[in-house]
Parts: structure tokens; C-alpha cells; sequence
């Protein structure tokens, strides 16, 4: 018992101790927002509802700005996509109509075991490689490999291999890699001399000098594409360009003219850039080139059977470490070889992720900010707007997520969401001030005080809906009345808004709804009454200003009483409770007044 005695008084002394820190806490806190939340007031009673439209031209200016320039709205939402293909549940399958083959450690260990030597390889082997494929039947084959000089080495290799690519007849593509626009004006090559370009209109004039780096054969140059890829500002690998235009020409990627086989109408058809549906738990075939050439399990395990060839377009290309020219994609590393393979793929099969333009995002933005703005604009609006707010931003988000995941099209307007999210919490905090103010928050204006406010004028508005109103369409009325009421009192008058008090959405909210306190507080009662008629006319005035756009069906009847609160030679802490207890008994006595007259031009208060 005395064990359990002693133990109650430590927790006694603890909760007291808490209870004091809490308050002497709460207290210096307190007065900390203060000083600063009462500067957001004064500005907010400058500004009143010219901050909403000036807010929205900062927005929509900044949004115009980023268009034009850095489009920090499209790099965030290139970061977002990043992490739904990483987060996705499931992810398509490859088509198996693009198969990669790879030039690997393995391979090259392997040939230089062989006598063949090690890395660059004979033209010869590459040929051979070829040769392996075209008996194999493939379609197509693209290299990734650069054959820029002929070899001093291998001349008959060279040779060999310029004529299978003359063989080929288009069905064998070598890359070729645009050199930097500088050198564009000493090239002796045009736009529509260089291989696998294409017109742009259908009759091109402009036709400028290209620098490029072909294949040494001339077969090989004719049969070649472009292997340049761009990442995006972040330096990351998102969407393959598909060709570059050079005036009224465009000279293909490796990609598109192996999807199209070189034809000219057909690569026409395709947009600029192509954004692939990245993989990161299913890759394409691979099979090694030590494999192919041998026609033997020299890399693979002996029971994985090669991929199939026949028909299939064949990208190779090197995946060695050391000679991998990897590049960052959203779903990792990746060879560029298999970045080529991957574009093909989504070319074949028809499995590219659609994206809107790019000013969809921006446009949508700036529609999101403007409807945010017109609805603060009109008076703070009713917390249910919230939560329809977040609820609407769900829905897009998930059908952006299920978009993506299962349909390949990917609505990028995640940024876009975030921002006008953001824009909205500026307004609804800009919207808090002007409704501290309004309901008489300490931390916003100055405190009452019984000693300078001795008297007080209590005003009930209440809205009375016209008898013709039938009771589905009451519920619009005062919630348009209420709405006008709250612009008005915000907007920043004297008197202070009893609102708030009870629950929302309750039976008892309810039975209050369609009636407001408004309470003025000065040193005598001529010059409370002064105040309470300047703004029960500005009241009337407001709200008859607003029944051409749309009626609100009902009047308000306004009912008044005054109470003095006393004076400053009272003790203080006396009159703290009585003048609570005359506040409390003046607002029960206004609440059940039945003398009330309508809302006018002019309303008279020192006869009532």
C-alpha cells in the first residue's frame, strides 16, 4: 500500500510538471504566432481577394517561363514515371520478335582461345557472324558496332563484308553516328544524300550540309543508320529519337529503319522520338555471338536451347565489360545495343507508351490554378471542397498509375498535380488568415479587452428562404448565402463572426445553419451602433450586388442587442468571469429574439 501510495505521488508530481511545461509552452508559442500571423493579417487586409488573381498571374507566368525554358514540370514528371516502371505489378512481356546478340566476355575469351585474337574483332569474324544470321533466316540485322576505317589488318574481311552488306539488300544496317553541328558546313554530304533519309514535305527546298561518320564500304554506308541517342536533362535514357531532322529532310535511327525496312512513306508516318515501355524483370532474347558462330553451347548452359531466328530482327551489338557503352535508363544500366533492340521492339510491336503532348501538362495546370483561383475568388470555400479536391487528384493519379501499367499510356501529370496542390494550400492559407481575422482570433487581431471595449453589439443575420423554395433546393440557397456572408465578413470588416461553433454536419449544425452572429465591440454604445450600421448597409449592399448572377431565393432578417461589459475599475480578475457570463446570457437572450426586421439600404440601430 505504500509502495502504490508513493508511486501515485511520482505520477502526480510528473503530470503536473507536464501540465506546467505544456502551458508555459502553449503560451510561448502562442505568442510566437502571433507575431507573426498578425503581419499576414494586415497584409491580407490590404490585399483582401486581389491576392487570389495576383497569386494566379505569379503561377501562370512561372508555369509560361518554365515552358519556354528549363520545363522543371516535365523533368519531375520523367523522375515520377521513373519510379512507377519500378513500381509497377506487373510489366509486358517481350513480343520475341527482336532478339539480341551479344558480344560478351564470354565470346571474346572464347575466340581469342581460338587464335582468333581478342577485341576488335576481324571484319572477317563479323561477316561471319552475319552469315551465321542469314542462314538462320532472320529478317533484318542492325549493328551496333562501328566500322569506321577499313582494316590494315584484314582487307579481305573488309571486303567480305561490304559485299554481304551489298547482298543484303537492305536487310543488313550499320551504324552511323551524326558528328557535332559544327562541322555541318564543310561536309561535301547533303540531308538527302545521306543514308536512309527521307523527305519531311512534298517538295523540300532546304537540303544543308550533314556531318557524319559512315561505314568504310560503300555498301555499308548505303545500308546504315544513325546510332545517336539523347538522354534527357537529368542524363537519363527515357525516349529513343527516331530520326533527325536536317531542314526538310530527316535521316533515320537504326530503330526505325529496321522497323520499316527503309521505306521512306512509312518511316514518315512515325513521331519524332519513341518512349519505350522499359523492362526491368523481363528482357528480350539474348544469345552470344560465340554461340551463334559455333552453332554450340559455348556460353549457355548446354540444356537452354538458342532463341528463335527465323523471321526475328536481330540487333548485335557489345555487352563486354570494358567495350559496354552502357547508358542510364529508368529501368538501370543498360548496353546500347539492348537500348536499340528495345526502341526496334517497341516499333514491331506496337508496344511504345503513349504520352500526351507536351503542353497537355502545362495546360492542365493552368486550367487547375484558374478554377482554384475563380473558387477562392468567389469566397473561402466550404471544407467539403477539400476533400473533393484531394479525391479528384487520387482518381487522375491512379488512372495515370493504371494507365501505365496496363494500357502503355502514360498521362504525365503528376508534376502538374503536385504543383496545383501546392498552389492550392497557398490559398486555403492566405483563406485561414482572412477567416482568423474575421472570427475574432487573437493571434490576427487585437485582443478584446472589457477595460477599452465596454460595450458590445450582438447582430443575429438570419436567411429566410422565399415560400416558393421547395426543400431540395434550400440546401443550395443558404449554402450560397453563407458563401456570400463569408467573402463579405473576410473581406475584412470590424466585426467578429461567431461561427464554428458546433459540429459541422450535425443535427444540431443544422438547426444553425441559416443563422450568423456578428458582434462589434467599442468604448460606448453610439459608436458600436455606428459600426454595426456601416457594415449591416455594406452587408446588404454585397449581397443584393450578386442576386443578378445568380439568386440566393430568400431575404435576411437582422435582430440586435447591446450589452455593456463593464470598465477598467473592476478587478481584473472578477470581471474576467462576469463579463463571460453577461456575453454568454446576451447571446442566449439574441438567439431567442423574436423581434428582427429585413436586411435594407439603411439600417437604424440607435432607435432599437
Amino acid at each position: 500500500m505504500l509502495r502504490k501510495s508513493i508511486f501515485q505521488r511520482i505520477e502526480s508530481l510528473f503530470e503536473a510538471a507536464m501540465a506546467r511545461l505544456g502551458h508555459s509552452f502553449i503560451d510561448f508559442w502562442g505568442a510566437m504566432q502571433q507575431r507573426y500571423r498578425r503581419v499576414y493579417a494586415l497584409v491580407a487586409l490590404r490585399l483582401r481577394y486581389a491576392f487570389f488573381p495576383l497569386l494566379a498571374l505569379g503561377a501562370l507566368g512561372w508555369l509560361a517561363w518554365d515552358w519556354q525554358h528549363e520545363r522543371q514540370l516535365a523533368s519531375a514528371e520523367d523522375a515520377i514515371f521513373d519510379q512507377i516502371i519500378g513500381f509497377r505489378p506487373w510489366e509486358p512481356k517481350p513480343s520475341r520478335k527482336v532478339v539480341v546478340v551479344e558480344i560478351d566476355e564470354c565470346s571474346i575469351q572464347y575466340m581469342r582461345e581460338q587464335g582468333a585474337g581478342g577485341w576488335p574483332w576481324s571484319r572477317q569474324l563479323h561477316a561471319d557472324l552475319i552469315d551465321a544470321l542469314d542462314r538462320a533466316g532472320v529478317r533484318a540485322v542492325g549493328f551496333d558496332v562501328q566500322f569506321a576505317d577499313a582494316s590494315a589488318q584484314d582487307p579481305l574481311g573488309d571486303t567480305t563484308l561490304d559485299a554481304i552488306a551489298e547482298g543484303g539488300a537492305g536487310r543488313f544496317v550499320f551504324g552511323t553516328t551524326r558528328l557535332h553541328p559544327d562541322y555541318d558546313p564543310g561536309s561535301p554530304l547533303h540531308a538527302s544524300q545521306a543514308p536512309s533519309s527521307y523527305p519531311l514535305v512534298a517538295h523540300p527546298r532546304n537540303d544543308p550540309p550533314v556531318a557524319l561518320l559512315l561505314p568504310y564500304g560503300k555498301a555499308m554506308a548505303k545500308n546504315s543508320a544513325l546510332l545517336n541517342v539523347a538522354r534527357g536533362r537529368d542524363g537519363v535514357l527515357r525516349d529513343v529519337p527516331l530520326h533527325e531532322q536536317m531542314g526538310d529532310w530527316a535521316l533515320a535511327s537504326m530503330p526505325l529503319r529496321l522497323a520499316t525496312g527503309g521505306n521512306a512513306n512509312a518511316m514518315a508516318a512515325f513521331p519524332d522520338s519513341v518512349r519505350i515501355d522499359w523492362r526491368t524483370r523481363s528482357k528480350l532474347p539474348f544469345v552470344s555471338a560465340a554461340d551463334l558462330l559455333t552453332g554450340r553451347p559455348i556460353c549457355r548452359p548446354p540444356s537452354e536451347p538458342l532463341p528463335a531466328l527465323s523471321g526475328r530482327t536481330v540487333l548485335v551489338g557489345y555487352t563486354a565489360a570494358g567495350l559496354n557503352d552502357a547508358k542510364p535508363t529508368p529501368a538501370g544500366l543498360m548496353p546500347g545495343v539492348e537500348v536499340h533492340a528495345e526502341a526496334t521492339e517497341a516499333l514491331l510491336a506496337g508496344s511504345a507508351i503513349w504520352l500526351p503532348p507536351a503542353w497537355v501538362k502545362y495546360a492542365l495546370a493552368a486550367l487547375l490554378l484558374l478554377l482554384t483561383t475563380f473558387a477562392f475568388f468567389r469566397g473561402e470555400p466550404a471544407y467539403e471542397i477539400d476533400d473533393v479536391f484531394v479525391a479528384t487528384n487520387l482518381v487522375l493519379l491512379v488512372a495515370a498509375f493504371v494507365g501505365l501499367t496496363a494500357f502503355r499510356v502514360f498521362f504525365d501529370i503528376f508534376a502538374a498535380i503536385g504543383f496545383v496542390s501546392l498552389y492550392f494550400g497557398l490559398c486555403r492559407l492566405y483563406a485561414a488568415v482572412q477567416r482568423g481575422r474575421a472570427i475574432g482570433n487573437n493571434d490576427f487581431r487585437k485582443q478584446f479587452d472589457p477595460a477599452r471595449d465596454r460595450v458590445l453589439a450582438f447582430a443575429r443575420v438570419r436567411f429566410v428562404p422565399d415560400p416558393h423554395v421547395n426543400p431540395r433546393g434550400l440546401e443550395r440557397r443558404l449554402r450560397e448565402y453563407r458563401r456570400r456572408l463569408r467573402r463579405y465578413v473576410h473581406g475584412g470588416i470590424d466585426a467578429v463572426m461567431l461561427d464554428g461553433v458546433v459540429e459541422r454536419k450535425s443535427w444540431l449544425w443544422e438547426a444553425m445553419e441559416d443563422v450568423t452572429v456578428l458582434i462589434w465591440s467599442a468604448p460606448d454604445r453610439a459608436t458600436a451602433a455606428a459600426a454595426a450600421e456601416r457594415e449591416l448597409d455594406g452587408l446588404h449592399a454585397h449581397l443584393i450586388a450578386h442576386d443578378d448572377v445568380l439568386p440566393d431565393d430568400g431575404s435576411v432578417h437582422v435582430a440586435i442587442l447591446f450589452s455593456e461589459t463593464g470598465g477598467p475599475d473592476k478587478d481584473s480578475f472578477k470581471d474576467f468571469f462576469e463579463v463571460r457570463a453577461k456575453v454568454r446570457g446576451t447571446l442566449g437572450r439574441l438567439l431567442a429574439e423574436r423581434t428582427e426586421w429585413p436586411l435594407s439600404a439603411r439600417n437604424t440601430l440607435s432607435s432599437r
